[in-house]
């Protein structure tokens, strides 16, 4: 992954295990949220694609649909 996008950087949140109630985690509800947007598309719900440029494009293309989306209704 570090060949392909050089400029991306991750950071792994790891749950305390001192932790006895609910915590919320930083920045982990956003990309649980977005990756919940993205399964509500039918053809990225289930792994149809052969090749990974046919999956990755039609996961441009669900991404191109929320973003559009978010703009033209901003309720």
């Amino acid at each position: 992954m570090a060949v392909a996008m050089p400029g991306l950087v991750t950071e792994i949140v790891r749950r305390s295990d001192l932790a006895k109630r609910f915590i919320v985690l930083p920045k982990r509800w956003i990309v649980e949220r977005t990756i919940a947007w993205l399964n509500r598309c039918r053809r990225l719900a289930k792994d149809w694609e052969n090749r990974n440029h046919n999956a990755l494009a039609f996961l441009h293309l669900a991404s191109i649909r929320l973003m559009l989306r978010k703009l033209c209704n901003p309720s």
